[in-house]
């Protein structure tokens, strides 16, 4: 595996930047969207077709924010063989919020207590679903930074999206994902390439503090999200342009220019309007379209229009979602696997389109190529960026080495349980009506569980948290508890292995396939 660089060596910058590893957890229980659409006595296709949505993955009470991430953290730590004193910084993105001020983070830290490792930087980030990449971004800057020690960098998004009953419950989903960050990464910032937008608006909120569930405006929602698209894809081509300028080339820059594009992906239908969305904004951005052959063929009608008067123009959108149709079979719709499988994740969302699109595809057919990645956040936050997958594509090279461990992504999805739209609703119910009760005890099932699981199984009268781990081999007992009192945390032995320490200035182990 790529590891730290000796800092003699480095030179003013370390090489390649980026994510080196990517492990991604939901949940072992999904209902499926068809029966969904019964159950809630809607017209079938509604979920299915106008969302795109197939399944849609849940929580029982035994899962939270945290149990996710001490489980997604654990997993990517035991596959590639890594110690815990090998990282420097931690840093989650979560819009899951139970302590207002008590961070994931401090949990997760239970972790690396056998290692001996405190010497760990980074807390939480929230903002919506933008959570996650605000600390990707925070990441890949204190490699870059003189604050850098060598080490690696650990970055965790997660969330449980949830909604009251209703049109919006359906889009919601959990999981997380952890992403491990370094030089000489197989996916590598692409430096001075990002675009970002923010902007006030109440699009999508949580102001009631005792409950999961957001407020949101549907339609406003829709217009933020789309308008930060064509912001953020404005400034990142200003940007890529003023980079080849600098390097003597004239090129204009297109959407061709991605070999992949994926999106926060609230349900799939908008992913594919955002492709088209995307590709209004080329035919406008360029000095003299070809309407007679090409993509751009009979578009001419459109060539006056307003981005900003578009947002809900049913002909626009109609005619570019045809002729992007072809682009986005070939540099998207891969990138949906989870999305449609599994459904939002707030803020893993990208990145679970991210895993999908290296799950989908070899070494071969990724190496080179340059990833487009927007993510967006409602109130609102996005960003557009680029990642360049290494040219490296032999076997047991660190592109390797990552497609081998998303491998098994469809297999994962396929071992679920589905549960009847009842179950779920009740399941729903539960968890509103306990949502940060104190002294209660969860009522979910363990078995159900996938194996290697952290699950919730107490909360005491000071609304202290208590967890257990599902054992990797279902013969043996329940790994014991990782109690969390807050400042004073006591500590019940982890179950997790010491692994022998990696001076911050060597090469860190490399990842089993």
């Amino acid at each position: 595996m790529p590891g730290s660089a000796q800092i003699s060596y480095m030179g003013p910058w370390p090489k390649d930047v980026g994510i080196i590893a990517l492990e991604l957890y939901f949940p072992s229980h999904f209902v499926d969207q068809a029966e969904l659409e019964q159950y809630d006595g809607v017209a079938a296709g509604k979920y299915t077709v106008g969302l795109g949505q197939a399944r849609m993955g849940f929580c029982s009470d035994r899962e939270d924010i945290n149990s996710l991430c001490l489980t997604v953290v654990q997993r990517l730590m035991e596959r590639n063989g890594l110690s815990y004193d090998s990282i420097g910084r931690l840093e989650v993105g979560t819009e899951t919020i139970i302590d207002k001020s008590k961070s994931v983070k401090t949990v997760i830290m239970q972790l690396f207590e056998d290692s001996g490792n405190t010497d760990v930087e980074g807390i939480d980030t929230t903002n919506a679903c933008y959570g996650g990449t605000a600390a990707l971004f925070n990441a890949v800057n204190w490699v870059e930074s003189s604050s850098w020690d060598g080490r690696y960098a650990l970055v965790v998004a997660g969330d449980i999206a949830v909604y009251a009953t209703g049109s919006a419950r359906p889009t919601g989903g959990a999981g997380a994902v952890a992403m491990l960050v370094g030089p000489n990464a197989p996916l590598a910032f692409e430096r001075g390439l990002r675009g970002t937008h923010m902007q006030h608006a109440y699009d999508f909120y949580k102001p009631d503090l005792m409950s999961e569930y957001p407020v949101v405006d549907g339609k406003l929602s829709i217009e933020c999200y789309l308008s930060a698209l064509d912001r953020c894809y404005s400034v990142y081509r200003n940007k890529i342009h003023t980079q080849w300028q600098r390097e003597g080339s004239d090129q204009r820059f297109s959407l061709e220019d991605f070999g992949f594009l994926v999106f926060h992906s609230p349900y799939c239908k908008l992913v594919q309007k955002s492709v088209a969305r995307l590709m209004l904004n080329d035919f406008l951005n360029h000095p003299n379209p070809n309407t007679e052959t090409g993509p751009f063929t009979g578009l001419d009608a459109f060539r006056d229009v307003k981005p900003e008067e578009t947002y809900f123009d049913r002909d626009v959108e109609k005619a570019f979602m045809k002729a992007s149709a072809d682009l986005f079979e070939r540099k998207t719709k891969a990138s949906l696997l989870i999305s449609n499988q599994n459904g939002n994740m707030y803020t893993p969302s990208v990145y679970g389109c991210l895993a999908s699109v290296i799950a989908e595809h070899s070494p071969s057919q990724l190496a080179g190529q340059r990833i487009g990645v927007f993510s967006y956040g409602s109130g609102f936050a996005a960003s557009l960026y680029s990642l360049k997958v290494t040219q490296d594509h032999t076997p047991g090279s660190a592109l390797d080495k990552l497609v081998s461990s998303l491998s098994d992504l469809g297999v994962r999805l396929d071992s679920r349980k589905k549960v009847a739209p009842a179950v779920f609703s009740d399941s729903m119910k539960l968890r509103e009506d306990t949502h940060h009760l104190a002294s209660y005890v969860p009522r979910g099932s363990v078995d159900d569980l996938f194996p290697g699981t952290w699950y919730l199984t107490r909360v005491d009268e000071k609304h202290r948290r208590e967890y257990s781990r599902r054992p990797l081999d279902d013969d043996l007992p329940a790994e014991p508890e990782l109690v969390c009192l807050g400042a004073a945390a006591q500590h019940i032995p982890s179950p997790v292995k010491k692994m022998p320490r990696i001076p911050a200035t060597t090469t860190a182990p490399e990842a089993s396939s």
